[in-house]
């Protein structure tokens, strides 16, 4: 079963890699339905502000919006002007973290050691993705579970997916992020809705367990 967290954080964060301004409103739409609360549009996205703050206005009071690929503390500011309440990094960089935390953010930063994990931890973070998570493999992530605080949600980033959640649940994780298997540049939101509704249903039988 998943590790308890003081995180607050959603078990699945929806991470829209490439989406564009003009079809976030449906294609957030589509994952809110089907039960994502949580969605991260990459920095590295078109136009990517613009689409946070669209998504924030319409989803924000109820969903936990913001930004993943977020480098640096005058980032954090940038989504955090437009409205956006998630910062997700791909490494471990503790001005970011410190920063994020400071504003009453939720952060999410990447780690791959016990090293990183803790300087992460020390700078203010209640979660955590391993990332690349498919390259590390489950073992990793619970040994590494093993001696973080308790209260720290860890989850798991790329290459996890609805058909191999049980080995990372097993393993500890308190959620997972998933990016192309839910979203890719081009799926129409009824793609997008069905492939949500999957991978939810999927969480939900595996943790049910």
């Amino acid at each position: 079963m998943p590790s308890p967290t003081a995180a607050n954080t959603p078990p699945i964060v929806a991470i829209l890699r490439g989406v564009k301004h003009d079809e976030i409103l449906d294609i957030a739409a589509a994952l809110v339905e089907a039960g994502i609360e949580a969605i991260e549009v990459p920095l590295n996205s078109p136009d990517p502000l613009t689409t946070i703050g669209k998504l924030c206005a319409a989803f924000g009071d109820h969903v936990l919006c913001g930004a993943g690929t977020v480098l640096s503390p005058e980032a954090v500011d940038q989504v955090a002007g437009v409205g956006g309440k998630l910062i997700v990094t791909p490494n471990t960089d503790a001005s970011v973290i410190s920063h994020a935390v400071g504003l009453g953010l939720t952060v999410m930063p990447g780690f791959a050691t016990p090293s990183e994990a803790f300087v992460a931890v020390k700078a203010g973070a209640k979660a955590l993705k391993l990332y690349p998570a498919g390259t590390y493999g489950f073992g990793h992530i619970k040994a590494v579970r093993d001696v973080l605080p308790k209260d720290i949600a860890v989850y798991a980033v790329g290459g996890v997916g609805a058909a191999n959640l049980k080995p990372w649940i097993e393993a500890g994780v308190a959620g997972i992020g998933v990016g192309g298997e839910l979203y890719r540049p081009g799926y129409t939101a009824e793609e997008v809705g069905q492939r949500a509704r999957t991978l939810v249903a999927a969480w939900a039988e595996q943790t049910a367990r």
